[in-house]
């Protein structure tokens, strides 16, 4: 279990530690969005530093119908005690989600949600 805080903001946050192939970390402050599938998202003025593998380039369609290109490179992240590689698509913007200041954030895997 992941335990997280709401910001005045109205972001729910978590921290990770992020590591690089050789080793590198760094603790970053995560926001959690609705639509979590376990792909984090960083600025370069992380992956950099951290060295992370470039692995491809990806496409998304924004909101406003536009396309957008981006670097995908991998990291591992430590996830609830145990350490797990991940895509991490290159990206200079947050995302938000509505929340209640105050509130707290739990982030639980899908199996714990599903036998509980």
């Amino acid at each position: 279990m992941i335990m997280g805080v709401v910001t005045d903001d109205r972001q729910a946050i978590i921290h990770l530690m992020v590591r690089g192939p050789t080793g590198q970390e760094q603790e970053i402050e995560a926001i959690i969005d609705t639509g979590f599938d376990g792909w984090l998202s960083l600025p370069s003025s992380i992956i950099v530093p951290l060295g992370l593998v470039w692995r491809r380039r990806g496409r998304a369609l924004l909101a406003d119908g536009r396309e957008s290109v981006f670097d995908i490179y991998e990291a591992t992240v430590i996830w609830d005690g145990e350490a797990r590689r991940i895509p991490v698509d290159e990206a200079e913007t947050a995302l938000s989600i509505q929340v209640r200041p105050g509130g707290n954030v739990l982030v639980r895997s899908l199996s714990q949600t599903k036998s509980g």
